[in-house]
């Protein structure tokens, strides 16, 4: 028995519709607006496809019901039928009524919108929509009426040519009341010149009491007539109106394979990398996203960007960018452009670019690590936290032709001081990029050398305590040993300058590794203690080195009571370790605490009150 087969229509929920394109797709009831302009700036490009002396010009009038009016080209009764009765049939598809003809094929290509959604989102704002229209393509066509309301129900009539003097279509909306912050006289204006303030076709905001305002303008970058200054100074004027700064320079940006035109204008204060800027995109004149940071390569975020491209994709709720391999060449071309003229700063504007550096070298940094050109223009110029203090690469390496570089913040400032008292030209490679960056210079600049800094390397600059002076010191060095030990550092006595550094804690990736692991052990159980136990290293300790020429360690030095001396060493390392700027571990603030105590306890002459975990005093 043959089976039977039903065909059936799909049943569309309109208010169900409108919901998810309010809520889901479109990002604001604003973008009603939005495509009201986009539709209309479509309509004129059909019509200027047939008829290139066609007027181009939309008006929007507000007050009680708002109206979009254009001179497009129009829609016919079959039109209407096709494509403002049926939901998701665009008439910008091939082949499709009113826009069917001779030359549009070309037209479609300048068309904003790719859609067919445009008309019912203005439901997320109005519950009554009513479309007035009559074709430009045959002028003894009748004007046709749609009127649709947000429960999916629409009536379709036609009316005397005479009704409508010229061909167009004019957009009533009826705004509800909970939507009327985006529908009142104000708002409009500043809607219509949002998005379309770069529009070629002439704009213009009607207010209930007659008052017009006209929201499109040319962009500077477009002001060819003027003279560079005058155009720089126009742009900048524009970042202000826009964007709310000064900016430290202007990027003019010019792609004309990719129809794209616009400005990059750089941020005259540091931000931070992570904090991607948002570009305004305009799409043929329609502003498509003011939130674009795929626009440019995440190490231009000391820019901002205002372009207008005809190439570009852009997603379904035309709120962004659709990232395909046009987006992809867009993006390195620009980044390309930015680096052209970050690179050509060191030739035309040595002062600009100073400033440049010293508001965004971060960003510089970022960029010269995979840039060998920019490598060898900018680094020299870079600033560098050093033992001189900050400053460039070039000045330091003039005094200092072996560089050494160290891999943590925490071990520059551990050895910066001593470093300095030393003569050792040291430079902090502790900060994002600059240990990299250092340790290229001698591609720039031959005969300097560049190595990381050991501990071994700073204790051979210190010298050695007289043998004699050591010996008087055996029995305090020995107490001082037993009560450092238990952290995993040794303790040694040097003459070192300046005489002000009572201790140095001299510390390396490896200890530091071990001491960690070692901690873990202890407050673990079970196999994860085994674990870390099995991963134990022999590596070097760290080494707490003892100035002899400080006076407070020279009277720490006579000191021949254990308890006292206990505390004293615990004192010293507990110096030292503040003085690295490390992050204290739960151990370590409590000697601090104890040593401390154990200081107050001696100097109140209370012999009977031990220092809590401290030994019972007794002779050396």
């Amino acid at each position: 028995m043959p089976h039977s087969e039903t065909a059936h229509t799909f049943q569309v929920d309109l208010r169900g519709l409108v919901d998810l394109l309010s809520h889901h797709l479109y990002s604001s009831p604003r973008v009603y607006l939005r495509e009201l302009l986009q539709n209309a700036v479509d309509a004129i490009t059909a019509r200027q496809a047939i008829d290139p002396g066609a007027p181009g010009s939309i008006t929007v009038r507000t007050g009680d019901t708002l109206t979009v009016t254009d001179t497009g080209i129009g829609l016919t009764e079959a039109d209407v039928h096709r494509f403002l009765a049926t939901i998701g049939r665009s008439s910008k598809r091939t082949g499709e009524g009113a826009l069917d003809g001779a030359g549009l094929d070309a037209a479609r290509g300048e068309f904003i919108g790719q859609f067919g959604i445009g008309l019912l989102a203005c439901f997320v704002v109005a519950d009554e929509i009513t479309v007035l229209s009559r074709t430009a393509a045959d002028p003894s066509a009748a004007a046709v009426e749609w009127r649709g309301h947000s429960d999916g129900r629409y009536t379709i009539r036609t009316l005397p040519a005479s009704t409508v003097p010229e061909p167009g279509t004019t957009v009533r909306l009826v705004p509800r009341v909970d939507t009327a912050e985006w529908t009142s006289p104000d708002q409009v204006v500043a809607l219509a010149r949002h998005y379309g303030g770069l529009l070629r076709h002439e704009v213009t905001v009607v207010g209930a009491r007659g008052e017009s305002h006209q929201v499109n303008e040319t962009p500077p970058w477009e002001q060819a007539h003027r003279s560079p200054l005058a155009r720089r100074e126009a742009m900048t004027a524009h970042c202000r109106t826009l964007f709310d700064f000064t900016p430290l320079d202007t990027i003019e940006l010019d792609l004309p394979a990719a129809g794209l035109r616009g400005v990059a204008y750089v941020l005259p204060t540091a931000v931070s990398p992570a904090q991607r800027a948002g570009h305004r995109v305009h799409l043929k004149g329609m502003l498509l996203t003011d939130q674009a940071p795929e626009l440019l390569p995440e190490w231009a975020f000391f820019v901002r960007c205002v372009v207008d491209t005809t190439s570009l994709r852009p997603t379904a709720s035309r709120e962004a960018l659709y990232e395909d391999g046009t987006l992809s060449a867009v993006r390195d071309a620009l980044g390309e452009r930015i680096r052209d003229w970050l690179t050509g700063l060191a030739a035309s504007d040595p002062s600009l670019l100073h400033r440049f550096i010293d508001t965004h070298h971060l960003a510089v940094k970022a960029l010269a690590r995979y840039d060998d050109e920019l490598l060898r223009i900018v680094l020299p110029w870079l600033p560098f936290e050093t033992t001189d203090g900050n400053v460039t690469l070039e000045e330091f390496a003039r005094t200092h032709p072996a560089l050494l570089v160290t891999r943590s913040v925490e071990e520059f400032r551990q050895v910066a001081p001593i470093a300095a008292a030393a003569g050792l030209g040291v430079v902090n490679g502790g900060y994002t990029y600059d240990r990299d960056l250092v340790h290229r210079l001698p591609e720039i600049r031959p005969g300097t050398s560049v190595t990381d800094l050991d501990p071994a390397t700073v204790t051979a600059h210190l010298d050695a305590v007289d043998p004699a002076a050591e010996l008087r010191a055996a029995s305090f060095l020995a107490v001082a040993r037993d009560t450092i030990g238990v952290h995993d550092c040794d303790v040694v006595l040097r003459d070192f300058q300046p005489v002000t550094a009572p201790a140095l804690l001299l510390d390396n990736r490896e200890a530091r590794h071990e001491r960690t692991r070692s901690s873990l052990a202890a407050e673990s159980d079970g196999l994860w203690a085994d674990i870390l136990g099995s991963l134990r290293q022999e590596s070097p300790r760290a080494q707490l080195v003892l100035n002899h020429l400080n006076p407070l360690v020279r009277q720490a030095l006579t000191i021949t009571e254990r308890g006292l001396a206990v505390t004293a060493a615990e004192a010293l390392y507990g110096q030292a370790l503040l003085l690295s700027r490390r992050p204290l571990r739960a151990s370590e603030s409590a000697l601090l605490n104890r040593a401390f105590i154990g200081l107050l306890t001696h100097a109140m002459h209370q012999p009977g009150t031990a220092a809590p975990g401290s030994e019972p005093r007794k002779e050396l």
